[in-house]
């Protein structure tokens, strides 16, 4: 089978051998896998190593075949790949074994996969493959950061940085949902307007001051994912009292900032990352209640992953990146 990998310091397309299904494990025929930020930043960590790794967490397909002992899903079930390895209920962090798709395990840019009955769920009726490839993961971050660590509910304001990743199109999406207020930044014109019709109430550019532009608001939560760039910045437009959560840093993973405003300002700051399979499953039937659709920007073959990869890294993108095998 056909499958886009890493070694020796290299990315290409190669064929590589199929996978077969052990004991309480399936082969998934991917159709469509997703691309995000972890992936093209997994070359630079593994550097030139020699083993071949196929790269990829997020993925939907058919199930090919399955080992003994499997009994939840069958062959010709349509399913969606869960990335949160491991870590089965809801917990305030994540256990030891979790870990992430795609490394050390191989992952779902190839045409086939092996991993445990337990890693596939229901493919939701209502998405496109194209929708269901690029789901779970960054659907799934957003969820816990919102609803887990947040707690947000009807009537709060919620402010997020950044409009066009794919996580931040989820978020805004969610929040719209359960009828919550949603403020977003961009400097990028075009992703301004394509936040507006995705639901966002309030638009800001990147560069304005938010502060004066918000003087009227109450932000009760705010999501960020860029670190050190806006970190100060948004803390200055939240609520006393009121919760920020984290889930990425990509700008820069050290930020400065005064305790003594935060202690006085009685801030809640929460770290927050993937999450567990009862979220992946809430989260699920969160996007079947409001028929939410993922928001895909672009979609590349299999023999177009590396564009894909130089795509993702303009970050000209608004929402998600599909790899389609076929």
């Amino acid at each position: 089978m056909k499958a886009f990998v890493h070694e020796y310091g290299e990315l290409k397309v190669k064929d590589v051998q199929d996978p077969v299904a052990g004991r309480g494990e399936v082969v998934v025929h991917l159709h469509v896998a997703g691309l995000n930020r972890r992936d093209v930043g997994l070359p630079n960590r593994r550097g030139r190593t020699e083993d071949t790794l196929v790269l990829g967490s997020d993925g939907a397909g058919v199930i090919a075949s399955v080992g003994d002992g499997v009994t939840r899903v069958k062959v010709g079930d349509d399913v969606i790949i869960n990335p949160s390895l491991r870590w089965e209920e809801n917990s305030d962090a994540p256990p030891k074994e979790f870990d992430i798709l795609g490394m050390p395990d191989h992952g779902t840019f190839a045409e086939k996969i092996v991993l445990s009955a337990a890693q596939v769920e229901k493919k939701p009726e209502h998405l496109t493959w194209e929708e269901a490839g690029v789901l779970a993961l960054s659907a799934l971050t957003g969820y816990r950061a919102l609803f887990t660590k947040g707690q947000v509910k009807e009537g709060d304001t919620v402010f997020i940085p950044g409009a066009g990743s794919g996580v931040a199109t989820y978020l805004i999406q969610f929040a719209k949902n359960i009828g919550a207020k949603v403020i977003v930044t961009s400097r990028n014109v075009e992703k301004q307007r394509q936040a507006k019709e995705l639901g966002a109430d309030i638009i800001l550019d990147t560069a304005s001051d938010w502060t004066k532009e918000l003087v009227n608001e109450t932000v009760d939560l705010v999501i960020d994912s860029v670190g050190q760039a806006t970190f100060n910045r948004s803390l200055e437009v939240l609520k006393k009292g009121g919760r920020i959560v984290i889930f990425g840093a990509t700008t820069d993973d050290t930020v400065d900032f005064n305790l003594r405003q935060f202690f006085y300002g009685q801030y809640q700051l929460f770290g927050s990352t993937m999450g567990s399979r009862q979220e992946l499953i809430a989260m699920l039937e969160h996007i079947e209640n409001f028929k939410t659709h993922p928001v895909v920007d672009q979609t590349f073959s299999l023999d177009e992953a590396a564009k894909a990869f130089e795509y993702l890294q303009e970050g000209k993108q608004f929402g998600k990146i599909a790899v389609r095998m076929n």
